[in-house]
This record gives structure tokens, C-alpha cells and sequence, in this order.
């Protein structure tokens, strides 16, 4: 197995010595995030509101004196939780990892966002674009009772849902498709074409339970493919109702997207040689 670089301060392998004099490389750290997306903005700093991205931040500079930049590897919607996100940042001078993680985790309470792991990477590292596989979780509660204990961490449904039906419709979306019907209206990316390696259907202690895994998603993606697995659930849509709205590539053709409460980023994958020859995960 390759061996990931290690950092070292002072000259690079491999640069003239003409080229002038060389700056140290600054050490990158990524640590593995777990958080209640309930009281926050999102994932990412805005102008108003609270975001787990500036809490991050703030945590970072109470222990260390810098202002650094926190990359995450999903820009999570408001209401969105976490159980597995990672995000990365470099710091002006060495740190052992598990005095970062001790030290954010103290700064950041009383918020909900934990530092669950903390490792030092190759400078070449890249949460976002190193991912190689991102896994979401979405849970529905069915039953006609308020969810108390689970309240703005499942999407309530008062009715029965058939899993198996929505089991079966859901393999029409595996694989690779334009999934324009299942994309915001807002969303930044290139193109809607994208790849679904996985999307599960199970049922547990009265959940339904969604899983679904990509090297990347489209904005609202899973939230909007949940809306129409739950019509089809319910009995409102059938199997080729959904392969219909699929091949429309028409974001009108979509059933009600699915609230923000009941998601979850729960791993992203990386190369195992791509953090300190191993990968992070939750």
C-alpha cells in the first residue's frame, strides 16, 4: 500500500534550488464532525444565522490564535444532520491530533457539533474533491402519535408506508441518469448527470429507513427522491410513476421533497492512502 506524505517543514523534494527561498508548508488537519443540524443555518457560513462551518471556526481560533478556513465535505442544508461529515483546515504551526479534537470539542459547547476523530493529511488533500463515496441516511417515523423523543430528527408520517413498494421503485433509480426532476432549482452544479450506487430500503422498529450513496449528489437530491419514494409508499404514485418522473428530467415532475429533519451525512469515503494511510470515517 503507498504511503501518504508526512509533512515536514522547510524544503520540498524535488524544487530547484534557483527557485528563491521556500516558505514551510502549513500542516492540514481533517476531522470527522458529528452534529444536530436543528439550531443551524447549515453546513455553511452566511451573512446571518448560526453554522455549524462558523462554529468550526470560532472553536479553531479560541485554542489556536488563527483564523483558518474549515472545508466541509457536504454543504448541509438547515435542519440536516450529521453522524459522519469531514471537513479540513490548516494551522500555522504542528498540533497532535488528539489535542485538536480535545480543544475544538471544548470550545465548541454548549452547540451540538462533536469532533468525533482528528488526523494530519498530505497538503494535497481534499475533502470534497479526494471523496471518493458519500453515504446519507433519511428516517421516517410511521405513525399517527407526535415524535417526542425524535422531534427535527425523523420526518413523521400519520399513515402506513409499504417498504417493499418502495423498495421495489427505488432500484429505477440506481445507476446512471439525468436527475433534473430530483435537483433545486438553485443548484450550483455543472450538470445533473450522476451516478446512485445504492438505495435501500428498509424497515425497523416502525422507521422506514433510506440509504443512499454516491461519489456525489446533486442539491436536495436525496430529500426529493425520499418525497417520491414516500407518494409511492402510500400508494399515491406506482413504480413507473416514479421511472416517469425520472425520465421527464423536469424538476415540476417531483412529488413534495421531503423535510430537512429526517437526513443524515453519515460517512464519506476516502482512498486508503489518502489520510495518513488510512480513511476517515465515522
Amino acid at each position: 500500500m503507498p504511503h501518504a506524505l508526512e509533512w515536514r517543514p522547510g524544503i520540498q523534494m524535488g524544487q530547484p534550488s534557483t527557485a528563491g527561498p521556500i516558505l514551510p508548508v502549513m500542516p492540514r488537519y481533517a476531522i470527522t464532525i458529528e452534529y444536530d443540524g436543528t439550531p443551524f443555518v447549515g453546513w455553511q457560513i452566511q451573512r446571518e444565522g448560526n453554522s455549524v462551518q462558523g462554529n468550526l471556526v470560532s472553536a479553531i481560533k479560541n485554542f489556536s490564535g488563527e483564523t483558518v478556513s474549515v472545508r466541509g465535505a457536504g454543504r448541509t442544508d438547515a435542519g440536516v444532520h450529521a453522524r459522519g461529515q469531514v471537513a479540513h483546515f490548516d494551522l500555522a504551526r504542528a498540533w497532535d491530533p488528539f489535542r485538536i479534537s480535545e480543544a475544538v470539542n471544548y470550545h465548541l459547547r454548549p452547540s451540538p457539533i462533536a469532533v468525533l476523530d482528528c488526523a494530519q493529511v498530505p497538503v494535497e488533500f481534499d475533502v470534497r474533491f479526494s471523496a471518493i463515496k458519500r453515504h446519507y441516511l433519511y428516517r421516517i417515523l410511521c405513525r399517527r402519535a407526535p415524535a417526542v423523543l425524535e422531534r427535527d430528527r425523523v420526518w413523521r408520517v400519520n399513515a402506513p408506508l409499504s417498504a417493499n413498494a418502495m423498495r421495489d421503485a427505488a432500484a429505477t433509480l440506481l445507476g446512471h441518469h439525468d436527475f433534473t426532476t430530483f435537483r433545486a432549482a438553485a443548484c450550483q452544479a455543472k450538470s445533473p448527470i450522476k451516478t446512485l450506487d445504492q438505495l435501500d430500503v428498509t424497515e425497523q422498529n416502525g422507521e422506514i429507513l433510506i440509504s443512499a450513496s454516491a461519489r456525489s449528489f446533486l442539491h436536495h437530491q436525496v430529500r426529493s427522491i425520499v418525497g417520491c419514494l414516500k407518494a409511492v409508499g402510500e400508494g399515491l404514485w406506482s413504480k413507473a410513476d416514479l421511472e416517469r418522473a425520472r425520465d421527464l428530467a423536469d424538476r415540476r415532475a417531483c412529488a413534495t421533497v421531503a423535510p430537512a429533519s429526517g437526513l443524515y451525512l453519515m460517512q464519506v469515503d476516502y482512498p486508503d492512502d489518502a489520510i495518513s494511510g488510512r480513511t476517515i470515517r465515522a
